[in-house]
């Protein structure tokens, strides 16, 4: 299968590092569109959308490849493999990308040269008492019930939670139209795959340094998963923006710029 239309595949520039951009559930690449122009003179920009997001080919879909998030990996590698990326990549991940990115980075270390990862929970649910991820499971299944009850009520739910007050209004109509734009059964798959992944064991396991930007009030990410994570990724930088809300290249995008930028700055 052609790769690039499968996950329609969009670069900008071609000359420079390469940044590839990842999004979160239940959204696409369009979600970057407020920071990549501050680097388009500097770097080789790439965006996609996993396959049953976005613009990407829905005849891909498939249940048992991305039940998990090793198929969204996947994706991630395939794209790479499919424009000829072998190394120096700064991956900039936003929510579940954050995860899919570090275990995209396990597979293949050599491939990135640093993780950017934006609001990242390697777990959204509570394991009391030493890591609260901020959902108890029957709040979880309570959600994804009401995506087979009401999808488009669950779409409108969810989206201002996950904007935050930070992203009262614009952002959250973004968040409902891209929610609600995508298919509802790949969402579905997505969701699960998402909230219930545990991807905590897997932090040992990477190598690669990495920027956490961690929203100083997010209802998806709390501070103490900031924490654990910087707890837990050697050499890894965390940098808590004054944000509220789970979305800051959205609702705060200079924020996340200027963390970028300082990130990419020669020595």
């Amino acid at each position: 299968m052609d790769i690039i239309k499968r996950n329609h595949v969009q670069q900008l520039g071609d000359r420079g590092p390469v940044l590839l951009y990842a999004h979160g559930f239940g959204c696409n690449q369009d979600m970057w569109r407020l920071v990549t122009p501050a680097f388009a003179s500097t770097h080789r920009q790439v965006l996609f959308d996993y396959v049953g997001s976005g613009k990407s080919d829905l005849s891909a879909f498939d249940r048992r490849r991305y039940a998990s998030l090793d198929g969204y990996a996947q994706d991630l590698l395939e794209v790479c493999d499919a424009l000829g990326l072998t190394a120096g990549v700064t991956f900039v991940g936003h929510s579940v990308s954050c995860s899919i990115g570090l275990l995209a980075s396990i597979a293949r270390p050599a491939l990135f040269d640093r993780l950017v990862l934006v609001g990242p929970s390697p777990c959204f649910l509570n394991h009391p008492p030493a890591y609260m991820g901020g959902f108890e499971p029957e709040d979880l299944e309570g959600l994804l019930a009401l995506m087979d009850q009401n999808y488009m009520g669950w779409a409108q739910t969810l989206a201002p939670i996950v904007a935050g007050p930070a992203g009262a209004g614009a952002v959250a109509a973004s968040l409902s139209d891209s929610f609600c734009s995508t298919d509802p059964v790949a969402a579905k798959v997505f969701a699960r795959a998402t909230f219930f992944a545990d991807n905590r064991a897997d932090l040992p396991r990477v190598t690669r340094p990495a920027l956490i930007l961690q929203n100083r009030s997010d209802s998806l990410a709390p501070l103490g998963v900031g924490d654990y994570l910087h707890a837990h990724l050697r050499g890894s930088r965390l940098r808590v923006l004054d944000v509220a809300g789970h979305c800051a290249h959205l609702s705060n995008p200079d924020l996340v710029i200027d963390a970028m930028q300082d990130l990419l700055a020669p020595a």
